[in-house]
């Protein structure tokens, strides 16, 4: 026999509250290669690392991050040139 038909709002409601459900940001990893490393322009402001990535598209090919990077255990790391990465994209959820 067939379900009763429910409103979205119901069917996303009920979807919120299955707990057995993960409930994970919609997310992309890309491989990427830094570039190079650019200098800042004043003292004041931190240098940053021109970021290659794989497989996207030719106009959105190259992002600049500021290069002050922390590790798993806290303490502060920079790229290299050369350096291999992977960059992970999340989106935040709609909350309508």
């Amino acid at each position: 026999m067939a379900k009763p038909r429910m409103a979205r709002s119901a069917r996303i409601a009920e979807l919120n509250l299955d707990t057995v459900r993960i409930s994970e940001h919609p997310s992309v990893t890309m491989p990427g290669t830094v570039a190079k490393i650019i200098p800042p322009p004043r003292s004041s402001q931190p240098e940053k690392a021109q970021i290659g990535v794989d497989g996207a598209d030719r106009k959105h090919r190259n992002i600049r991050i500021e290069n002050t990077l922390t590790d798993e255990h806290g303490d502060d790391v920079r790229l290299k040139q050369g350096a291999h990465v992977e960059l992970t994209i999340a989106a935040e959820p709609e909350n309508k």
